[in-house]
């Protein structure tokens, strides 16, 4: 396929001057070309990107503009850059294991060019560009030997038609909105979370935007259409986040790169599977990753608030965490307040006990968060980590939860990779609450188990909105935010919170499957689980959380989504409704080896919302069985081979 590259870029630099197109890099299956365009037609100008998808010969013009260029504190990198040159075609081929995620086995395979500027100045601009079988990714970088700048904008701008189907958040420093579907007049103009999905209007392709491999040498950004609506471009954080500590435009120090520009591109299916967010990060910097182990979590802050204050509440889900068979609990904010019985001391002695590992929560600290919580500051710098770390160490406590960051500026995302690097230092997991989404993070640090990011269980607390807006919302994420890395929900609640839910109990033990998290917290009380029959209870008792291989069966963000999950030789189904309407659906299992037969466990709807329907059957890869969803309902199912 190398020759392809090498040919297709030969020819569009060959051509005369006249045509607009200056190179081509196609992916390595020829399905997805990403193209370089001067403005002005001659090589000296402002430049962009065309990013175009074809299946089944027929091609598709996914992202029509995409504008490039950088503002640096003493000079320009966009109106009038000269090209110089394309870098000879590198095929970028490599394997990795991933400890927990969508697959375990993964593949960076991409057909990369760099392509060299300079500006008026003589100054040096790269852009290095590489076309993947699910997607496109390109980043900047100045490749001279020193200086230090400040980086005034980013001027990288995806144009995308108004008719474009598109499903965004509006841009909070949590992460935590609902996502609104737009097209034509009904597109908003808002600063915008990532990742952000589109659809092309004749349905030829999907496409995903976002960005990976952030790290210190620059800043979190975030999409704006606020000037055309059919414009979204970076944008750095506002000055006002993180209470205005930190600056919002970045430093950085020649030589540079930025973070990756990643567009996952294909049917919606290539979008669910795709692991390019991580493909394209910097590779584990954990020498030692025996330690990191996925799992299910219990947790009381959903059910009780203030649970973790009473000894008593916190062994009842240590004993629940044993007798369901998951390796992790969680003590909650307010731990350094615990009574009725006994301390942070005895109830870490009392979880360990039970043959379950502890963890603990953190206020993330400083002066960037209104949020007193305590303890605040033990994890603020590193020798507050070191001491923390020691002590939890000898507690038996084998991970932080931590919270409030509030800012995606320059010297929060540094404040995130040092925890990361202090935690692993003492094999600590980490999950990162009241941040931003990932960014890659896991491959480069394993130890980093799962982010919030997300509009989960938790706002069953906040109001009544999450009792109407969570059935939709759930058949969103699996398009979206968990495309991206894991996701804590804190899912699979049969019992209600301060406000109730309209799920179904079939839809709730579906997400267990459907959402992805490398600690994935259960969320309800013991009764919750503890009463369950004994089908779904057996199933949540041995459902794995971290994966093998992923594939999308079937759906539609907004309506509904069928997924199964393999771990081992065993595969895990989950689907779920969003809609008012009874669904029948279908399952095929074409995704099973031949010749071979497996025990299906189908645990469905039952004639109302707060039952289950449990059959077993013996399938095989021909097999086809009927599973009905009710209104907001759901099913989950498990396939173990039969030796």
């Amino acid at each position: 396929m190398k020759s392809t590259v090498v040919s297709a870029i030969f020819f569009a630099l060959s051509t005369c001057s006249a045509f607009v197109q200056k190179l081509i890099v196609q992916s390595p299956n020829q399905k997805i070309n990403v193209a370089l365009f001067s403005s002005q037609n001659n090589d000296v100008g402002a430049w962009y990107l065309k990013a175009s998808y074809s299946d089944n010969e027929k091609i598709s013009e996914a992202i029509p503009r995409i504008d490039l260029g950088l503002s640096r504190s003493d000079q320009d990198f966009s109106s009038e850059l000269k090209f110089l040159k394309a870098g000879k075609p590198l095929l970028i081929n490599e394997q990795y294991t991933a400890l927990h995620g969508k697959k375990s086995v993964c593949t960076n395979s991409a057909n990369e060019v760099t392509v060299s500027f300079e500006n008026p100045s003589k100054a040096k601009l790269n852009i290095i560009i590489r076309a993947y079988n699910d997607g496109v990714a390109f980043r900047y970088g100045f490749p001279e030997k020193k200086g230090t700048f400040e980086m005034k904008d980013e001027l990288t701008t995806y144009s995308v038609p108004n008719e474009t189907m598109r499903w965004m958040e509006k841009w909070n420093p949590a992460n935590e909105g609902l996502y609104t579907a737009m097209s034509d007049d009904k597109v908003q103009k808002q600063e915008w979370c990532y990742p952000v999905l589109f659809q092309l209007k004749d349905s030829s392709c999907w496409y995903l935007l976002h960005e990976s491999d952030v790290n210190r040498t620059y800043c979190g950004s975030k999409l704006s259409n606020q000037v055309d609506a059919s414009k979204y471009k970076i944008t750095f954080p506002n000055p006002k986040d993180g209470r205005g500590m930190g600056s919002s435009t970045p430093t950085i120090t020649l030589p540079w790169k930025s973070p990756w520009r990643v567009m996952i591109m294909g049917s919606l299916s290539d979008i669910v599977s795709s692991t390019l967010v991580d493909d394209v990060s910097s590779p584990s910097v954990v020498k030692n990753t025996d330690w990191i182990k996925p799992g299910l979590v219990s947790w009381n802050y959903w059910s009780s608030n203030h649970g973790t204050k009473d000894y008593k509440v916190v062994c009842e889900f240590a004993d629940l965490a044993a007798r369901m068979n998951w390796p992790y609990m969680l003590l909650d904010w307010e731990w350094d307040a615990m009574s009725n019985g006994g301390n942070i001391e005895d109830a870490a002695k009392y979880i360990v006990s039970k043959g379950v590992k502890p963890l603990i929560w953190y206020n993330s600290g400083g002066n960037h968060t209104w949020v007193s919580s305590t303890p605040k500051d033990r994890m603020l710098t590193h020798e507050n980590r070191v001491e923390e770390f020691t002590k939890l160490k000898k507690m038996g406590f084998a991970g932080v939860k931590i919270d409030f960051f509030e800012s995606e500026k320059q010297d929060m995302i540094k404040y995130y990779l040092d925890i990361l690097e202090d935690a692993a230092q003492f094999e600590m997991l980490v999950y990162f609450h009241g941040c931003l989404v990932p960014r890659g993070w896991s491959r480069t640090y394993p130890n980093l188990m799962t982010y919030e990011g997300v509009r989960g269980a938790e706002w069953y607390n906040n109001g009544p909105e999450f009792t109407t807006t969570a059935p939709e919302h759930n058949t969103i994420l699996p398009f979206t935010r968990n495309v991206v890395g894991p996701m804590d929900y804190t899912p699979v609640t049969f019992t209600n919170s301060q406000f109730p839910h309209l799920t179904s109990y079939g839809h709730e033990l579906a997400l267990s499957v459907l959402f992805e998290s490398g600690l994935q917290h259960l969320a309800d009380r013991p009764e919750g689980y503890l009463e369950l029959p004994d089908a779904a209870k057996a199933f949540l008792k041995c459902v794995p959380n971290a994966w093998d291989e992923t594939k999308l069966l079937e759906g539609y963000p907004g309506k509904d989504v069928l997924m199964a999950r393999r771990k081992g030789d065993a595969w895990y189904i989950g689907g779920i409704n969003a809609e008012i309407r009874e669904k029948q659906k279908t399952l095929q299992f074409g995704f099973l080896p031949d010749k071979v037969k497996y025990k299906l466990t189908l645990i469905a709807d039952g004639k109302h919302d707060k039952a289950f329907a449990t059959k077993y059957q013996v399938v095989d890869k021909s097999s086809s069985v009927d599973v009905r969803m009710l209104r907001r309902g759901g099913f989950a199912a498990s396939l173990v081979p039969i030796q």
